[in-house]
């Protein structure tokens, strides 16, 4: 009797031991020497990266932001690689787009306040910066940073609010986001830039940035493929999609996309052989298909598009934004705009 107690303990331990991290984070009702528990969340995303970065159980571990505005004062730095496919870091919005009582202004606002520090070509501000492999941040609004652009004609100022710098590093999701920017007010420079592998953009809104998205380096070893699929760029005034050489063209999946109102569509890294498939996607007013860029203050030249081939891409007419802020698509196509039937934007279930 005694020996099968210990060992329902022992299971029952084990049990809990294994149960997988969980934080909450609320910026106004939260304390960051609170437990983290959902009735006793921590006010800061720094706090919670802290805590995760110790805890070496070998578990998944999912932070819930609430609404309102977080405002990161230095870059949240992910360091604990433990995760697995199956066992992610996920940080998400605790009300989902596709949950039924989901608004535009319930959506968490992670705001990159980040002091400069020197960079390639400037000084860079960057905001979430997940240094281990597969993760997840979904249903977030990312703006630009409180500052200028530029520092003089030779040197910028950029916000990065997602960046990943780990040449080796695979599988970043990020799903269900809006990153809206202002070229004058709130300069967002590259919504996300990642090193490695495995960077999947799915779902999401890219509104009034510089770039949405940059496939940047790797080791040139193997890994996951990379993905943009169902997101919406609206008024990018320098990309829709960068790609550099050591983007690869072969298992790269691009559909159901619409990249409007953007300077040029698809900004290659010079000196890119790579060649690529665009399927199912809208892209319309646009000064230039395609170009060519090499750093922070690149030129935006035009070129062939003979890297790309297009399969039931569309490059002609207008889309309508919703600008109403009432609106479940606040910043998405509006209803019957052309492009709704690609379903880009948001959610992932037709919105009631």
């Amino acid at each position: 009797m005694i020996k099968y107690t210990l060992s329902l303990l022992l299971f029952a331990m084990s049990v809990l031991l294994a149960q997988a991290e969980q934080l909450y984070v609320n910026p106004q009702a939260g304390n960051d020497a609170n437990s983290g528990i959902k009735t006793s969340p921590l006010k800061t995303l720094m706090e919670a990266a802290r805590r995760v970065n110790l805890n070496q159980e070998r578990t998944s571990t999912t932070i819930f932001l609430a609404e309102g505005i977080h405002l990161l004062t230095q870059t949240v730095v992910f360091t604990n690689d433990k995760y697995t496919l199956k066992n992610r870091l996920i940080i998400r919005a605790c009300v989902m787009p596709d949950d039924a009582d989901w608004t535009p202004q319930k959506m968490p606002i992670v705001v990159t306040a980040v002091p400069l520090v020197s960079g390639v070509g400037g000084e860079e501000a960057k905001g979430i910066q997940p240094e281990v492999s597969h993760v997840t941040i979904e249903g977030l609004r990312f703006t630009g940073s409180p500052d200028y652009a530029y520092v003089d004609g030779k040197n910028l100022r950029r916000s990065y609010p997602i960046w990943r710098d780990g040449k080796k590093l695979d599988d970043l999701l990020v799903t269900q986001c809006l990153f809206a920017g202002n070229v004058d007010v709130l300069p967002l420079h590259v919504g996300i830039i990642a090193n490695g592998y495995g960077l999947v953009i799915d779902h999401c809104v890219f509104f009034n940035c510089k770039n949405p998205v940059v496939f940047w380096q790797t080791d040139g070893g193997t890994g996951s493929p990379n993905a943009m699929r169902y997101s919406l760029v609206y008024g990018c005034y320098f990309s829709g999609v960068w790609t550099t050489q050591s983007t690869n063209g072969d298992d790269f999946e691009f559909h159901h996309n619409i990249i409007a109102n953007s300077s040029t569509v698809w900004i290659r890294e010079k000196g890119s052989t790579r060649r690529y498939k665009a399927a199912d996607c809208l892209f319309t007013d646009y000064t230039n298909l395609a170009g060519y860029g090499s750093g922070p203050l690149s030129g935006n030249d035009a070129t062939s598009t003979d890297f790309l081939e297009m399969k039931n891409v569309q490059t002609t007419g207008s889309v309508k934004i919703e600008k109403d802020q009432s609106k479940r698509n606040y910043l998405q196509l509006a209803e019957g705009s052309m492009g709704s039937n690609l379903k880009a934007g948001l959610f992932k279930k037709n919105p009631q």
